[in-house]
This record gives structure tokens, C-alpha cells and sequence, in this order.
């Protein structure tokens, strides 16, 4: 089962760069995870993006920034875990080393 874990922006994560523990304690966490084969992909997004519209066979494409900065989705990491609930347990031992935060789950369908 494949899950998308998302991180949401806040005004602490924006322009402040994380501590030297954190990279640590991250980097031991992604080691651990890739070693495992659990972690296909991850990274930062832009919480400023690009809006894409298509109504009426008409597309409009508009620059961000569209939501606060707490709603962005600023980052992610795609895993291949055996059950909801062990992706709900990596998502916690990331929140564990992160710290304050908010971010969703959300399963990844298909091929």
C-alpha cells in the first residue's frame, strides 16, 4: 500500500533554517526508511505553486501563493508500507522529531 504523508507550512518553517539535531535525527530516519524500502520518494514544494483550471474546454494557469501558509502543502514523502496503520506510525515518529506541525495522510491509488 502506497501513502502520501504531507507536510503543511507554518510561519516557523518558512526562511528558518532546522537545527543541527533535527538534520540529524531526520537523516537517521530516512536512512532507515530507505534502507527498509519503505520510502519511494520525498521533498519540498514550493508553497507558492501554479493553479491549473480546466472548465468548459477553457484552461487557465495562475501563479501562487493561493492558501495561508499554514494550509500549503510545503513537503512530502511517498512510502510502500504493509497497512494504513503503519503509515500512520511513520507519520508520528516524523512528527516526533519535527516537532509542532500539521500535515495529512493520504493513500496513493493505482499502478
Amino acid at each position: 500500500m502506497r501513502f502520501l504523508l504531507m507536510t503543511k507550512g507554518d510561519e516557523s518553517s518558512t526562511g528558518n533554517p532546522p537545527d543541527e539535531k533535527l538534520m540529524r535525527e531526520m537523516g537517521q530516519f530516512i536512512e532507515e526508511m530507505t534502507k527498509a524500502g519503505v520510502l519511494l520518494a520525498t521533498g519540498g514544494l514550493d508553497p507558492n505553486g501554479i493553479h491549473i483550471k480546466s472548465s468548459g474546454g477553457d484552461v487557465t494557469v495562475t501563479d501562487g501563493p493561493f492558501a495561508e501558509a499554514k494550509e500549503a502543502v510545503v513537503g512530502f514523502a511517498l512510502i510502500d508500507v504493509r497497512s494504513r496503520e503503519e503509515a500512520i506510525e511513520l507519520s508520528k515518529r516524523f512528527w516526533s522529531i519535527v516537532g509542532d506541525g500539521e500535515g495529512e495522510i493520504r493513500q496513493v491509488f493505482g499502478p
